[in-house]
């Protein structure tokens, strides 16, 4: 799966669908399958999609400071495709992403104990305007 051509398959839909329903570790597995294939300049977005499910599954179970760790190597990795890349309008997915981190990021404790806000949790939906839609 090397063409971008192909970029809408099975797996990231699948991933996408795992993910809105909160089953992050699914998503993760499901772009990671993707990943290991895929050697176009969606690479590192994809590491980033993974690097969020992985942060959110992190958070979910309350493991907060691998949580915060994952969220910023996801953000990092995601920031290089915005504003939009393959469906996803990455500006108003990483403010959702903000926001449902917000407590964590702001915390100063060593061992934080945070609840996820499942009204904070992003969802991802893709926008056929945007399939096309290359980093700047």
């Amino acid at each position: 799966m090397s063409d971008d051509s192909e970029w809408m398959d099975a797996l990231y839909r699948r991933g996408i669908q795992c993910f809105n329903e909160c089953e992050f570790f699914e998503a993760h597995e499901a772009w990671e399958e993707l990943w290991t294939e895929y050697r176009g300049p969606g690479r590192r977005y994809l590491q980033g999609l993974i690097q969020a499910a992985v942060a959110l599954h992190h958070f979910g179970n309350g493991n907060i400071r691998g949580a915060r760790k994952v969220y910023g190597t996801s953000r990092a990795y995601l920031d290089e495709y915005r504003p939009a890349y393959k469906g996803l309008d990455l500006d108003a997915f990483l403010a959702q992403y903000d926001r449902c981190f917000a407590a964590v990021l702001n915390s100063t404790d060593e061992y934080p104990q945070i609840e996820i806000d499942p009204d904070q949790i992003p969802e991802i939906h893709l926008d056929p305007a945007l399939i096309d839609a290359a980093p700047p």
